[in-house]
C-alpha cells in the first residue's frame, strides 16, 4: 500500500536525529516514550491503528533488549589487592547475582531491596556503643584536686600552685596513704616539678607554687598535667590517679589567680604524650585509588640520648586483621617536629572500602638494634573517634583531600612484640643458612 510506505520511510528518517534524546527517555517512563515515538512528524497523516500497534509492539522488544545492563570490568590495577583477599571476601566482589544472598545471610538486618543503601541505624548504633561507657559513668574517679593558676605578664611564667586534694584511695595496708603530686606542661616532659609527700593522709594539704617559663601566645598549644602517686619506701611508688587540662583558659584569662577543682582519673601508669601526625585522605572511586598524604608530625616523644628522635612514617593496608600491604616515608634526622609532604597509594576497589583500615605508626630509626614505635593511630570504618570520622568524611567527599591532626597512642602488646621479634628472626634465619 503507498501510504503505508510512506510513513515507514518518515519513520525512519525522523529517528535518526532523535535517536539520543529517546534513548535517553527510556529510562525515565517506557511508556510515555513509546507514545511519544509513534507521533514521529506533526506533518505526516494519521497512522492507523494497527500500524501503531504493531510498532509499540517493536519498540517494546528493542526497550526490553536495550535496558540489559551489564557490570563494568574490575581494573586490573585491583587484582594484587583481590589476591590477598580471605577467601570468604572474594564472594564479596564477584558480579553474580549470587552474592547479593551471600551479603543478606551475613546480616540479617538486609534485605534485597536495601542493598547498597546507606543503613543509618547502623552507624548509630555504633555511635552509641562508642559513647555508652562515658554516659553510663564507668570512668572510675580516684578523689579530687584543688589548684589555682594565674600568669605572671612581666617574667613570662605560669604559676601553679597545688593546693589540696580530698577523699583520695587508700594504697596502704593501714588504710591511708603517702601522696604527693608531680606536675608537667605538655608537651614538654623534660621540665617537671614535684610537691612534697604528706606521710598517712588521704586529704593532704600542700600549697605549693610552681613557675613554668612560656610566653603567653603558645599558652593556648600547652596541658596541664598532674599525676598524683602514692609514695613507697621500699618499693615502686604506685598511682593513684591524674588531671589534664587540656585548656588552660578554661576559666579565666589567667590575668588573676583562678581556683579550679577536677575530679582525679584513674590510671595505673602516667600517660605520655607521645605526639601528633597530619594526614590526608582522599579517594576516587573511579579509579579505585585511595591516596594518604603524611604532611607533618609535632611534639614527638624524645626516643634518643640525644633529646631527639630520626622519625618515619609506615602506613600498613588491614583487610579483615591481616596486613595486605606496607608503605613508608623518608626518614628525617633529629627532629621532633618533621615535615614529609609524601604520598602513599593503595588501590582499592569501591567495593571493598568498607572492609579494610588503615594502621600509621610513627616509627624512630636506629642504625643499631631494632627500630622503635612512637606512636600509633588508626583511620577505617571501624575505627574509634577521630579515625572512624576522618574515614566517613574521606567517603562523603570523593576526589577532595581531607586533613586531620591525629594524636598518636600507645600501641598494643601484640605489636610492640611482632617489631621487637624482627631482628631474632633475621639472626636465625642467617644461622640456619
Amino acid at each position: 500500500v503507498p501510504w503505508r510506505t510512506k510513513v515507514l520511510y518518515s519513520s525512519a528518517t525522523a529517528l535518526a536525529p532523535t535517536r539520543n534524546i529517546m534513548a535517553a527517555d527510556k529510562l525515565k517512563d517506557p511508556g510515555n516514550f513509546l507514545e511519544a515515538a509513534v507521533k514521529i512528524s506533526h506533518t505526516s497523516p494519521d497512522i492507523p491503528a494497527d500500524v501503531q500497534l504493531s510498532m509499540k509492539d517493536h519498540l517494546l522488544r528493542r526497550t526490553r533488549i536495550s535496558r540489559q545492563t551489564t557490570e563494568p570490568a574490575s581494573s586490573n590495577r585491583h587484582s594484587s589487592f583481590k589476591k590477598h583477599l580471605p577467601r570468604q571476601m572474594h564472594h564479596v566482589t564477584s558480579l553474580d547475582r549470587g552474592s547479593e544472598f551471600l551479603d543478606v545471610e551475613d546480616h540479617p538486618t538486609c534485605t534485597a531491596a536495601s542493598l547498597g543503601r546507606i543503613q543509618p541505624e547502623l552507624y548509630k548504633q555504633s555511635t552509641m556503643e562508642a559513647e555508652g561507657p562515658s554516659k553510663n559513668g564507668t570512668t572510675k574517679t580516684c578523689g579530687k584536686i584543688n589548684f589555682s593558676l594565674k600568669y605572671d605578664y612581666e617574667g613570662e611564667l605560669l604559676l601553679v600552685t597545688i593546693l589540696k586534694a580530698l577523699d583520695l584511695p587508700a594504697k596502704d595496708l593501714c588504710g591511708s596513704s603517702d601522696p604527693y603530686v608531680k606536675i608537667y606542661l605538655l608537651p614538654d616532659r623534660k621540665r617537671k616539678f614535684q610537691t612534697r609527700v604528706h606521710r598517712k593522709t588521704l586529704n593532704p594539704t600542700f600549697d605549693e607554687t610552681f613557675q613554668f617559663p612560656v610566653p603567653y601566645e603558645e599558652l593556648g598549644s600547652r596541658k596541664l598535667h598532674l599525676s598524683v602517686f602514692d609514695f613507697d619506701r621500699f618499693s615502686r611508688h604506685d598511682m593513684i590517679g591524674e588531671v589534664i587540662l587540656e585548656n588552660l583558659f578554661e576559666v579565666s584569662d589567667l590575668s588573676r589567680e583562678t581556683s579550679i577543682w577536677k575530679d582525679i582519673q584513674y590510671a595505673t601508669s602516667e600517660s605520655v604524650d607521645l605526639g601528633e601526625i597530619m594526614f590526608s585522605l582522599c579517594y576516587l572511586p573511579t579509579a579505585g585509588r585511595l591516596t594518604l598524604t603524611v604532611i607533618k608530625c609535632r611534639n614527638l616523644k624524645a626516643m634518643d640520648i640525644t633529646g631527639y628522635s630520626d622519625p618515619y612514617v609506615k602506613v600498613s593496608l588491614i583487610c579483615d586483621g591481616r596486613r595486605l600491604k606496607k608503605k613508608k616515608t623518608s626518614i628525617k634526622k633529629n627532629t621532633l617536629n618533621p615535615a614529609y609532604n609524601e604520598a602513599i597509594i593503595f588501590d582499592i576497589p569501591p567495593e571493598n572500602m568498607d572492609q579494610v583500615s588503615l594502621h600509621i605508626s610513627v616509627m624512630d630509626y636506629d642504625l643499631v638494634g631494632h627500630n622503635e614505635i612512637i606512636g600509633v593511630c588508626r583511620v577505617g570504618i571501624h575505627a574509634e573517634g577521630l579515625g572512624r570520622d576522618h574515614w566517613n568524611e574521606m567517603l562523603a567527599y570523593p576526589r577532595k583531600p581531607i586533613a586531620h591532626w591525629h594524636p598518636l597512642v600507645e600501641p598494643k602488646k601484640s605489636e610492640k612484640e611482632r617489631v621487637l621479634s624482627k631482628p631474632f628472626q633475621v639472626q636465625v634465619s642467617l644461622a640456619e643458612l
